[in-house]
Order: C-alpha cells, then sequence, then structure tokens
C-alpha cells in the first residue's frame, strides 16, 4: 500500500492510494467511489484485490477526506469537476500501467464513467451497489427521507453554512456546495445526470461490458432504481446480480456492506467473475 498524490488535469493535488500486485498483475483497477465516501474504506477490498493479481488505485475527489481543504466554505467542486478533472487523471495514471484498466464503481462510482472524458481506456466496468438516484424511485420509506433531504434539508444547510455539513446531520458526509448542489438536481430528475446535464450522446458511446452487483436490503438503492441506471447504458452489455443476504448466509448487506472485511469469504469472490 503506497499513498500518492496526484495531480488532477487542472493541477488541484488529490490523495490516492496504489494497491501493487507486482509484475505479475493481470489488470488495473480503479475504485471509483460512493457520494462522501474517503478512499480508506475501500482499503482492505483493493488489499484482498492486489493479493490476487490486480494492481488497485483508490483516491478521495477534491473536497473528499484527504483531498479537501481545511475548510470546506466557499470551496469551489462539482461533480462535473470530479468525473472532467480527477477521474480523468486517474484514469491516465491507472492507464499508464500499460494493462487492461477495470473501472470499480460504488454507487455514485458506477452512475459517472461514462462523463468522465478518457473513459475509453476503460476496458470493464464493474458496478457494486449502483443506480438512478431519482428521489421517486426509492421505497416509500426512503422516498419520505429523500423528499425531506432534497426538499428542506440541503438548501437550508449550504445556506447557512456555506457546504453540506453532512457530517453533523450524519447525513451523506461533508461535500461541497457545488457538488450537493449538482447531486441535488439529478435525483430530482427521473433521467437522472443524463436528463439535467443532456449527456444521451455520452451514455450511448459507452459500449464496455458493465457487470453489475446490488443488494436487495440496499436502503438507498431498490430494484427501480437500479433497473432505471442500467436503462441509461443503452449500448454496454450489462451482466446483472441482485442478492438477498439469505443467498449468501447473511443477514444484512445494505448499501456499504459488500466492502467490509467480515465478508471478504462471502461476497468478495463473487464480483471476480466479473474481472475477466
Amino acid at each position: 500500500m503506497t499513498p500518492t498524490t496526484v495531480a488532477a488535469a487542472d493541477g488541484y493535488k488529490l490523495a490516492a492510494t496504489r494497491f501493487d500486485a507486482g509484475d505479475g498483475a493481470v489488470a488495473t483497477v480503479l475504485i471509483g467511489g460512493a457520494m462522501g465516501v474517503a478512499q480508506k474504506y475501500y482499503a482492505p477490498f483493493a488489499q484482498w484485490l492486489a493479493a490476487r493479481g490486480y494492481t488497485t488505485l483508490t483516491f478521495d475527489y477534491r473536497g473528499i477526506a484527504k483531498s479537501a481543504p481545511a475548510s470546506l466554505r466557499g470551496f469551489d467542486a462539482t461533480v462535473t469537476d470530479w468525473t472532467a478533472l480527477d477521474c480523468a487523471a486517474m484514469v491516465d495514471v491507472a492507464a499508464a500501467d500499460g494493462r487492461l484498466v477495470i473501472w470499480l464503481g460504488h454507487s455514485l462510482g458506477g452512475q459517472i464513467l461514462p462523463m468522465v472524458p478518457n473513459a475509453h481506456k476503460i476496458s470493464r466496468m464493474l458496478m457494486v451497489a449502483a443506480g438512478n438516484g431519482h428521489w421517486r424511485y426509492h421505497e416509500p420509506r426512503m422516498m419520505l427521507t429523500a423528499a425531506l433531504l432534497w426538499f428542506v434539508i440541503a438548501p437550508t444547510a449550504i445556506a447557512a453554512a456555506g457546504y453540506f455539513p453532512g457530517r453533523r446531520l450524519r447525513m451523506v458526509g461533508d461535500l461541497p456546495a457545488g457538488v450537493m448542489r449538482q447531486w441535488r438536481s439529478w435525483c430530482l430528475h427521473p433521467r437522472y445526470c443524463v436528463g439535467v446535464e443532456g449527456l444521451e450522446a455520452e451514455y450511448a458511446a459507452f459500449t464496455a461490458p458493465v457487470h453489475a452487483l446490488s443488494f436487495a436490503d440496499d436502503e438507498f438503492m431498490s430494484a427501480r432504481n437500479t433497473d432505471e441506471l442500467y436503462a441509461l447504458y443503452t449500448n454496454a452489455p450489462i451482466d446483472a446480480t441482485r442478492l438477498a443476504p439469505s443467498d449468501v448466509g447473511l443477514t444484512r448487506i445494505g448499501h456499504f456492506g459488500f466492502f467490509r472485511a467480515e465478508n471478504s469469504g462471502t461476497l468478495w469472490p463473487r464480483l471476480l467473475g466479473g474481472f475477466q
């Protein structure tokens, strides 16, 4: 495990980590994390992949964890900056290995790859717990929570704090104001980022194979959420599996459970087939 710094396309310094599988590595895996989740969350899984021959890179988007300034108040960043500047730089770093590059997207990471200008360098994508975030596609209980977040809490909190203080609110995590505003606009649209940003051509142009894994007890992504995301990838072959915890002898997986080290023996091997 080697911490490093990567300059984004505009020079912004991103915190990244390389988990090297050595000269015998069969591919390089780049993990695109979920909204507000620090790269350290994926470290156990990245180490596990490296031990199986996959050099793996993790990173923090600007404004998140180790890629954040001392204060997010007034910090200028959007999700478009993450894709056009941060992700693009990380894809170049991964491609420099000269091996196949696999994008592993958790939640947001599985939504945004076609927005990355050099996404053509990705050989295949693996999605974990990813879906269209439109609030009306959630299960009824979560729909009410989402409505409160998008119509009341987010606008009020951003106006008061100058950023989204998710850590204090115990929702999502601290986010730059521009990121939260853009993400909110996506979640209010039935076609999510594609509908808001006019990205039909970018998503149609993405044709790499996709292996998707979702979970029946995911509190954030209903079956409708996941199906609606897959529908945005109009020309990509998608192999999708939806697991219930009981399918693998567990009582709980949820939106974040896949990457927990205690599930390394039950869940992680199920994703390996998607790397082939």
